[in-house]
Order: C-alpha cells, then structure tokens, then sequence
C-alpha cells in the first residue's frame, strides 16, 4: 500500500509491445489501466483524486524499466 514508507502510490509498469506501445498503470497497488503517454497517467492520477500530480517525484511515481519519456519497446 501507498502507506508504507518508500513505497511510490503510482507504478507505471515496462513498455509492452503494442500497436502502439503501451504502460500498465498502478495506483495504490491496483491495476487502473494502460498508458500511452505521460497525459494518461496524469489522467489515471486525477481520476484516482490525486492532482498536482509531479512525474519526476519519486516519492509520488516509480517508472519500471524506463523514465517518463520511455514510450517504445
């Protein structure tokens, strides 16, 4: 949970292969869907009630297997 310490409430999970490629999204451990860019996990944040949402803070966000700017395979 998003309560323990270290532990970012938003994972954005590895580029998939895809047409076009895509990140899975996780929001307080759960899975809230698929992002092709930096607007979709800003919009899964809002939609999860988080605003001022920050990308480049790693106590809000962890990017696995590539930094926001990471969108292809």
């Amino acid at each position: 949970m998003s309560d323990a310490p270290g532990v970012a409430p938003i994972v954005v999970l590895p580029v998939q292969p895809g047409d076009p490629p895509f990140r899975v999204v996780e929001i307080d451990g759960r899975t809230v869907g698929i992002a092709h860019d930096m607007v979709d996990v800003i919009s899964m944040a809002h939609e999860s009630g988080r605003h001022h949402v920050d990308l480049d803070d790693p106590a809000l966000v962890r990017w696995v297997g590539g930094g926001k700017y990471r969108w292809r395979p």
